[in-house]
């Protein structure tokens, strides 16, 4: 189920970008597609609309599966308490292998001196 608004999200997003990016822009810097001209088969005051309601309706998708995304990870997550996993897993790893490791060799303690020093 997340997988398929997952995927829905990702379109969404796409398109998105594209309808902006085809909007014409007020200053004139990014606007892909609206450039001049009477020549087409939409003047330009009908493309503007239809791109302005093409993003409403896109973003408003966008916002939705946002929020179905969010619900669905909230819902997924099991509440865990800090207390009931530290009783049940173990402080120290088990040994991978099957041998068991050698026990640590004692300090080594230096010898009394048998003689004082003298010159």
């Amino acid at each position: 189920m997340s997988t398929v608004i997952v995927v829905i999200h990702l379109l969404l997003a796409v398109a998105l970008v594209v309808v902006i990016l085809l909007q014409k822009s007020e200053g004139g810097a990014l606007g892909i597609g609206g450039g001049g001209g009477m020549s087409g088969f939409m003047t330009g005051r009908s493309t503007a609309n239809l791109l302005t309601r093409t993003t409403a309706i896109l973003t408003a998708g966008f916002f939705a599966t946002s929020i179905a995304l969010a619900i669905l990870a909230a819902h997924s997550r099991a509440p865990r308490s800090v207390m009931d996993q530290s009783a049940t897993t173990p402080s120290v790893p088990a040994p991978t292998n099957s041998t068991t490791p050698a026990k640590p060799a004692a300090p080594a303690v230096p010898a009394a001196p048998t003689a004082p020093l003298t010159k």
